[in-house]
This record gives structure tokens, C-alpha cells and sequence, in this order.
């Protein structure tokens, strides 16, 4: 097992801010935190009765790996819908807030913008609250947002698209991006959703999903396979990628690289480290895959940034992003358990 080095992973990391913007692609939404502390149950419902002492908001889905990106030092350009109500107003306030381009952002009138709120004590999520529109978007509307981001795409180094399953994304739309990519021969990772038609992602540079989604996609093209190897051998064929990574939460990555490694199947393992929230886990991981990628790490090394990524923002509260000095400390970390 090779671990990258201090000195490769500081070059890596140090490259960051060489790149030229990445445009983010995907659902956008904004979270609620309501956090308190619970004393007694109530005497309405056999429920617990959260006194709050704090809430706060925080950019969401796409829109988080945006912030993420920008906390390594990386600039990009969103790209996604939202509504025309008040929580489009605060995802804008909290985009410009952060020194984030809202240029690609079209409002709809006919989408309700994604809102979700999470309940919790110092311990324990109570309940989660999603507001929310799944249905495909009007063909006026669809129309509106491929030229918005086909008209964005040659001014970037690559694309990340986020399928958060909220039907942003058709057949037509992801066509169009992977086609346009391939003419302007820019990178696109894709960060899939499980309910999409697998064939739709064909032709990305990197596919990046869960194992659930890796096991629904593989289930999509017909196959009823259960071992990751065989499950990543068949998407890379199918799906024509030229890499791929599957996370899976504890256990690590599973990568196939086509480009510098023939193809060949690797795990690497994760880090032991304190959970206490893996919401945006999957958007660090991204993030730090395609800036990795983009400034010259194999697959492997670029999977070593994401790992100490995500071992970072699951151990903050709510949605949350690294910065370089945090990635720093936490490969230091990385290197004493396993050296």
C-alpha cells in the first residue's frame, strides 16, 4: 500500500490555487441546522421537546461543493435551478456571502428552491425536515439551463456534475454536457445518483459513486453482482470511464484506473477518525478527487486527498468543508498510524 508522501501531498495541495475555475453542475439547496438540548418529553406525543440555542444556514448539495472548492483555494462558477421564493434569495445571499460566483443559478418559477432542516443535539439527529421538488423540469425550463451551462463550459478547466436524483438532470441535458466536454476535451466527474439510467453517465473521465449507488447502476445495466471488483470492472466497461472510484464509508475507496494503472483494481482504506456527521462527506471527496486530478495526481494519490477530506468534515457538525491547513493536519495523522 502505498501512502503519498508529506512532500507529494503538499505539492499536490499547494498546486490547487494554479488551477483555472472548475463549473459545478447539480441540484442546489440550502440547510437548516436547529440544534438545542432536550430535557423532557412532551406531554402532547411520546416525543422528545428540543429547547433551541442555536440555528443556522448553510450552503447545500451542489452549492456545498462550490464552498468546499473555494476553501482549498479553488475557484468555480454554479450552475444549477432554484426557485423564485425566499430560500433562493438566502442560498444568493450565502453564494456572495462566500465570494461565489451566482451566475450560473436560474431561478424557475415552477420549482420549489431545496430546503432541508435538520433537528439535533450535541449527540443525536432528531428528525430531518426536506422541502423539495423531484419532478423534471418544463422543456422551457431544461432549455434555459443547458444553455446557461453550455455557454459557461469553455471558460473552465473541468466539470463537476452532482445528480442528487432531484430531477434537474434528463437524458437530453447530460447528453449535452458530456458531448460538449468531450468536443472542448475537458474532464467531468460525475457524482451519480441511483435512481438514474446508468447509460447516462457513459463517457465521463470519473464516475465517483457510494457503494448503494454503485450497486444500483450495476443493477441498471442488468447485472446482479455483489463483489466490488466485479461490480467496478462493469461499470468501467459499460459506462466507458476512463476512472472510477467507489466509496465505502469505513471500509475506504475502490478504484479503477484506466488512464495510468491498465485498469487495474485497488483499495485503499480510510483513516480512523470520530464521526459525527457525514452529510457532505461525498462532496469533500469530490471536490478533492477532480482538484487532484486536474493539477497532476495519479487516481491513487488523488484519492488520498479525498480520504483525508471527508475524515476532516465528518467530524464537524452539519454540512461542512476542509481547508489546506486542515487536510494538512489530518494527513500527518494518516501518516503516523500507518507508517
Amino acid at each position: 500500500m502505498n501512502i503519498i508522501s508529506e512532500s507529494r501531498f503538499k505539492e499536490l495541495v499547494t498546486g490547487f490555487k494554479t488551477l483555472k475555475p472548475l463549473l459545478v453542475v447539480g441540484d442546489v439547496g440550502l440547510d437548516k441546522y436547529t440544534y438545542g438540548k432536550v430535557e423532557r418529553i412532551s406531554p402532547e406525543a411520546p416525543v422528545p421537546i428540543l429547547r433551541v440555542t442555536k440555528e443556522w444556514k448553510k450552503l447545500g448539495l451542489a452549492a456545498n461543493i462550490s464552498h468546499n472548492l473555494k476553501t482549498l483555494g479553488v475557484d468555480s462558477t454554479l450552475c444549477g435551478i432554484v426557485g423564485e421564493d425566499r430560500n433562493a434569495d438566502l442560498i444568493e445571499g450565502l453564494l456572495e456571502d462566500n465570494g461565489l460566483s451566482t451566475w450560473g443559478i436560474v431561478r424557475c418559477e415552477d420549482r420549489t428552491t431545496t430546503f432541508k432542516e435538520r433537528v439535533t443535539t450535541n449527540t443525536q439527529q432528531i428528525c430531518r425536515v426536506d422541502y423539495e421538488s423531484e419532478k423534471e423540469m418544463d422543456l422551457e425550463a431544461e432549455e434555459k439551463f443547458i444553455d446557461r451551462v453550455i455557454d459557461l463550459t469553455s471558460q473552465h478547466s473541468g466539470m463537476i456534475i452532482e445528480d442528487y436524483g432531484k430531477g434537474l438532470f434528463t437524458r437530453n441535458s447530460l447528453e449535452q454536457f458530456l458531448k460538449k466536454s468531450k468536443d472542448d476535451n475537458l474532464f467531468v466527474a460525475i457524482d451519480p445518483s441511483r435512481k438514474a439510467r446508468p447509460l447516462d453517465y457513459k463517457g465521463a473521465t470519473l464516475l465517483k459513486p457510494n457503494w448503494l449507488e454503485a450497486l444500483a447502476l450495476c443493477e441498471g445495466l442488468g447485472y446482479r453482482e455483489k463483489k466490488c471488483e466485479s461490480i467496478a470492472n462493469i461499470l468501467v466497461e459499460k459506462l466507458d470511464l476512463k476512472m472510477l472510484v467507489i466509496t465505502l464509508g469505513g471500509q475506504g475507496m475502490a478504484l479503477v484506473d484506466t488512464v495510468q494503472d491498465g485498469g487495474n483494481f485497488k483499495l485503499i482504506p480510510t483513516m480512523e477518525t470520530d464521526v459525527f456527521d457525514v452529510s457532505g462527506a461525498g462532496d469533500t471527496a469530490i471536490s478533492l478527487l477532480t482538484s487532484g486530478l486536474l493539477v497532476g495526481a495519479s487516481l491513487e494519490e488523488a484519492a488520498w486527498l479525498a480520504n483525508c477530506g471527508s475524515g476532516v468534515v465528518v467530524g464537524k457538525k452539519g454540512t461542512a468543508t476542509v481547508n489546506v491547513d486542515e487536510l494538512f493536519s489530518f494527513h500527518t495523522k494518516l501518516l503516523s498510524q500507518f507508517n
